[in-house]
């Protein structure tokens, strides 16, 4: 895989991220929630079969998990963001500050399909937004990229504080879902087993939780059965490594935690229509475009479904 990334609680809250090569699809692992703003280039975030493109000037938030992402220089430029990461714990402790301290009251009707349980969203950064996002860059450069802890708690009061007082809307609604440490600790036991040979009813006892309850709660965090997405999560990471590493298809089935190649194979099949070796021929012939793989197997699950038709219209 090119550049997989781990980011860990223990990097700064405040980061200036930069890339000058085209690094292609990367896998980006999240131990803390991030919100970002892009100051220079493209930003692709995949979501299964779906690529959402970010621009310059806009504002993104990731949840804590795993994230496929690739960023695109602009030109001869580097790409260039920053980023802000922060805990359940940090979240509250900032606005019950800017309640006490200022009276803010926060509220938060918004809810739509593009934020709604969305492990990211992203949107055009407002005007007080982008000035502080522009504010903290210059910031980083002063301190060389390593901001002081309170300088960086009151950037990140200020984040906050812009967020949470702005009118609804994707982004708030998302920063304001992350109050629940009940769920962050639910979501975190989940994200870190996803390539574990690990239990339902094991994973049911690491978080405190009786077997129906643990399949209650996990439907309702990620609107399907436990073993249904982490099959899903496990196929969604085997395709980034077949179009971006040489890996042989049972060295991949194996490093996503398959208990054997053919297994791998077949449900490959399933989900996507072809196997793991044609998927990688496809995506090759496209001339290593990472969108030509996508609109392949959405035409392949087309032509299934038309091949079904007949048959299901006689009964």
């Amino acid at each position: 895989m090119k550049n997989s990334t781990i980011r860990s609680a223990q990097q700064p809250m405040i980061v200036k991220y930069q890339e000058s090569l085209h690094n292609g699809i990367q896998s980006l692992v999240l131990s803390r929630y991030a919100i970002g703003y892009i100051l220079r280039g493209t930003k692709y975030i995949y979501d299964g079969d779906k690529r959402q493109t970010l621009s310059r000037g806009e504002v993104f938030y990731l949840g804590i998990g795993h994230h496929y992402i690739e960023n695109i220089p602009d030109g001869g430029l580097p790409y260039e963001e920053v980023l802000f990461y922060y805990t359940s714990d940090d979240l509250q402790r900032i606005l019950m500050h800017l309640n006490i301290t200022y009276g803010l009251n926060i509220s938060n009707e918004h809810s739509c399909e593009n934020c709604r349980n969305r492990p990211h969203v992203a949107m055009p950064a407002w005007n007080a937004l982008r000035n502080f996002f522009i504010n903290t860059n210059g910031y980083l450069r002063d301190e060389e990229g390593v901001p002081d802890e309170t300088g960086e708690s009151i950037k990140m009061t200020e984040l906050i504080y812009l967020i949470a007082s702005h009118e609804d809307c994707c982004i708030k609604s998302r920063l304001l879902s992350n109050i629940d440490t009940a769920r962050k600790g639910f979501e975190q036991t989940v994200y870190d087993h996803i390539f574990k040979d690990v239990s339902i009813e094991e994973l049911a006892r690491l978080t405190n939780r009786s077997l129906t309850s643990f399949k209650k709660e996990f439907r309702r965090h990620f609107q399907m059965p436990p073993h249904k997405w982490f099959i899903r999560q496990r196929l969604m990471h085997s395709r980034l490594l077949l179009i971006s590493t040489s890996k042989s298809i049972s060295e991949i089935g194996n490093e996503c935690t398959f208990p054997n190649t053919s297994h791998f194979i077949k449900l490959f099949k399933k989900e996507y229509q072809m196997t793991p070796a044609t998927y990688r021929h496809r995506h090759l012939a496209g001339n290593g475009d990472p969108e030509q793989a996508a609109p392949e197997m959405k035409e392949a699950a087309g032509e299934k479904a038309r091949e079904q038709q007949p048959a299901e219209a006689g009964r």
